[in-house]
């Protein structure tokens, strides 16, 4: 059996953190209540937000995650970048329920962008049989 340990981690992960986003969603609309739509750019605007950039960008990581894994040539620094990915994820959720900057989303946003990049990268040089 073919088995991806820091994939299906990585994976498990996300899922977890998008139920933990879309609760944090539900609340928010149960307290204002709110069922349908959003709030006109207020708290629960950003906590719709802090989720749907997490079901924007997780994909593309897990996808290189998965790619970069199979090709053999993660270990073991694949798992730290995926858990990074994921902390970096939460500090984003919890950086959007603040109206102005705050300094865990834009962690977040850091980590997630050089996430994406680094693993577009190492994918690429993988391909080109540099690593």
């Amino acid at each position: 059996m073919f088995v991806l340990p820091v994939t299906l981690t990585a994976v498990a992960a996300a899922a977890i953190i998008n139920i933990w986003l879309s609760v944090r969603c539900g609340q928010l609309r149960g307290k204002l209540k709110i069922l349908h739509g959003d709030d006109a750019g207020g708290p629960l605007t950003r906590r719709m937000r802090a989720q749907l950039n997490f079901v924007e960008n997780t994909p593309f990581v897990l996808l290189l995650i998965a790619a970069i894994e199979i090709s053999g040539r993660g270990q073991p620094w694949l798992a730290y970048v995926a858990g990074a990915y994921m902390l970096g994820r939460v500090a984003h959720g919890f950086g959007m329920d603040s109206e102005g900057p705050a300094k865990s989303r834009m962690i977040g946003v850091l980590i997630t962008m050089l996430t994406l990049l680094g693993l577009a990268i190492v994918a690429v040089l993988i391909v080109m049989g540099v690593m």
